[in-house]
């Protein structure tokens, strides 16, 4: 049973129980060591007794240790204590996604998009780390009071999941993908369609399945087609719309291949919002079986039951007038009118476009027909060669004899090579046979056969001061400079674009890294110039005010269009609190980077202290002290109690320390170790105490 001032793992202290999950209970704690807060996860009962599960849990949250990102409730420790299983994360105050919705009604586009781009990168950060989350769904994804979004309960989805934990116990089966609707494998893409949901339900307010059981819910994702969050809402831009769709792809090949690729689409979202950028690939769409739904069978038939047309039954009329001889007996006319009724109906059968098809086709098949006698006429002439005659001319055409380069010079193997019309690549080798420059070894001896697709290597001696070249790429280029004429070489550069090498980085070096060559060579250089989406350094602007962040941001090269105001502790009212995208991160050109201003924080205190239970008389010191900086927030020597406190304009956490520090009689007086006869004994007592925020 987990108690208040509890202390598990001898370092964390419980203060409070901030929350209860379906498969544990989230307890507040003061670490002891380190003198943090943290929360502390604890295993239900009944998850704890079974074995296999506590193994894969421990597993799974062990592996989840590892990962540290700005946009993850981080993993500090793990442990066991008396049958109690338990994880240590970061203590992030704030409200879950679920309950930000809930509060809201739903959430603006950007707004929508910033929170997603965040829980993207966080859930990227894990991918990276071949860690699945399989849970993801708002009520896993934390904002903080600083505005900034982290998701939790990495690791946890996969222990349950690998022990068949009831959907109940689970979460939400909204947030499920087809797959694991199935009970089939789930990676990477199961999450992108659970983010899929989770956006649409932030732009919309709801979720797009519902139903009266987990069965009919799962069901509905399987089967039912995604509805458009635009049928909600009008103004949802048609990026946004597509970027759900993305996501929520029934399968999983049809999503985006990896978050980074969503990542891209939705920050282009927000600076193009009305462009319809994003592409879904529709695979095999032909091979489809498609069902003709039931009210098209029902006018399929009620027009094979009605009359023919007045114009058609004329017609056939005025056929059996000629056709049949004229009779004055009812009978025989009556006779006669029975073929009529089978010559309207062979008429209702005759198709005029199904005639035009097999007229085309029997045309087809005719000029088919003539186009292989002229062909086998030709080659009987000779003007159609035989494949063998063409492959042996293709053969002559694409092979060329070796010509002799060992012993030549490099220039001239070069020209022997390049007039063959051969495929080379050069080597180098340290020699002392050799004169620099000589070809000294060929891959393919003189004389012999060189086909197209072959390269032939040609080795060339670097003489005997010949060295390894260094290898400098993705070096920036005052280093790959630096390194290489540190090993004797002379370096030439050139430029290219690249969407995949910074700027100013080396993207290629020639010779290539590990080659031999003389000291005193060029080694070719080229430099990236940047790419059609290039990336440059975010600017840290926190505590900056708007117009100072703004400037900087501008003369980086991104823009700023939101700015709200919240309140924060940690900055100056007026202040940068927050920043959509972390200073110091490579951002494209262009990024629009939302703002969050600083209004302040301040808390009060209105408390009475009453006296300790072994408090009898004498002198008492009572403080307070705010528990993250220790600041003294009020101090009084007192002999009588209560005590009262009625503090305001307290800038700092919301929560304090206080002390209560007294002289408690002995009754008899005893001795201490010098014999020094002692009536009394200092104690104190803490407790924490919660502020109120103004």
């Amino acid at each position: 049973m987990i108690k208040t001032g509890m202390l598990i793992g001898d370092r964390y202290e419980i203060l409070e129980k901030i929350g209860t999950g379906g498969m544990s209970d989230v307890y507040k704690a003061k670490c002891h060591k380190l003198n943090r807060f943290v929360a502390v996860k604890i295993l239900k009962q009944e998850f704890s007794e079974n074995t296999n599960f506590v193994h894969k849990f421990r597993i799974e949250a062990q592996a989840a240790a590892g990962l540290m990102h700005p946009n993850i409730v981080n993993v500090y420790d793990v442990g066991e204590e008396n049958n109690i299983y338990y994880i240590v994360m970061e203590l992030v105050e704030g409200i879950t996604l679920k309950k930000y919705i809930e509060k809201k009604a739903r959430l603006s586009v950007k707004e929508a998009i910033s929170i997603a781009i965040q829980v993207s990168m966080g859930i990227e950060a894990a991918h990276n780390n071949r860690i699945i989350h399989r849970d993801i769904k708002p009520q896993n994804i934390i904002i903080s009071r600083e505005g900034k979004v982290k998701v939790t309960d990495f690791g946890i989805a996969k222990a349950a999941t690998s022990n068949t934990i009831t959907s109940n116990v689970m979460g939400s089966v909204h947030y499920t993908s087809p797959e694991q609707a199935r009970g089939g494998y789930s990676d990477e893409k199961s999450d992108i369609y659970s983010l899929g949901i989770t956006l649409f339900e932030m732009l919309t307010g709801r979720v797009p399945f519902n139903g009266e059981t987990t069965v009919a819910i799962a069901i509905k994702h399987i089967q039912e087609e995604m509805p458009s969050p635009r049928d909600y809402v009008p103004e949802i831009p048609v990026s946004v719309e597509q970027i759900v769709f993305k996501c929520t792809q029934k399968s999983p090949d049809r999503r985006y291949h990896n978050m980074a690729e969503l990542i891209s689409d939705l920050k282009k979202s927000l600076i193009h919002p009305d462009e319809n950028f994003v592409k879904i690939v529709n695979l095999a769409a032909q091979e489809e079986t498609r069902m003709v739904p039931d009210q098209d069978v029902i006018a399929i038939k009620q027009r094979s039951e009605k009359p023919a047309p007045k114009s058609e039954g004329m017609r056939l009329k005025e056929q059996q007038v000629t056709q049949a001889p004229k009779k004055t007996s009812s009978v025989s006319t009556k006779k006669k009118q029975r073929p009529v009724v089978v010559e309207e109906a062979d008429e209702e059968e005759y198709d005029p476009r199904m005639e035009r098809i097999t007229t085309a086709l029997t045309i087809i098949v005719a000029v088919v027909i003539g186009c292989i006698l002229l062909f086998f006429a030709g080659r009987a002439v000779g003007l159609f060669p035989t494949q063998e005659a063409q492959e042996s001319e293709v053969v002559q055409k694409e092979s060329q004899t070796m010509p002799e380069v060992i012993g030549k010079s490099l220039d001239e193997a070069r020209t022997a090579l390049e007039a063959a019309g051969i495929t080379y690549t050069t080597e180098y080798d340290i020699s002392t046979e050799y004169d620099k420059n000589t070809v000294m070894d060929s891959s393919v001896a003189a004389g012999e056969t060189v086909t197209t697709e072959m390269s032939v290597i040609i080795t060339v001696s670097a003489g005997e001061n010949g060295v390894k070249v260094p290898d400098v790429t993705g070096l920036s280029e005052a280093e790959a400079t630096a390194a290489l004429e540190k090993e004797g070489f002379a370096v030439k550069k050139a430029t290219s674009v690249s969407d995949e090498t910074a700027k100013g980085d080396v993207i290629s070096q020639e010779p290539e890294a590990g080659a031999i060559a003389d000291r005193n060579d060029y080694v070719t250089l080229t430099i990236s110039t940047g790419g059609s989406n290039e990336k440059v350094e975010m600017p840290d602007v926190l505590g900056m005010t708007e117009t100072q962040a703004k400037a900087v941001l501008v003369a980086a090269g991104f823009v700023c269009t939101t700015v709200t105001e919240v309140e924060d502790i940690e900055y100056e009212a007026g202040t940068v609190c927050y920043q959509s995208y972390t200073g110091g991160s490579m951002q494209t050109l262009g990024t629009d980077v939302e703002l969050r201003l600083s209004l302040g924080a301040s808390y009060s205190c209105n408390i009475s202290v009453e006296a300790p239970t072994d408090y009898e008389s004498g002198n008492a010191s009572v403080v307070l002290t705010a528990a993250d900086t220790g600041k003294v927030l009020f101090s009084t020597t007192t002999t009588s109690f209560p005590v009262a406190i009625n503090i305001s304009g307290i800038e700092t956490s919301d929560t304090g320390i206080l002390t209560i520090s007294y002289h408690v009689p002995m009754n008899p007086p005893q001795t201490d170790e010098d014999g020094n006869v002692v009536s009394s004994k200092v104690t104190a007592m803490e407790k924490t105490i919660q502020f109120i925020k103004e």
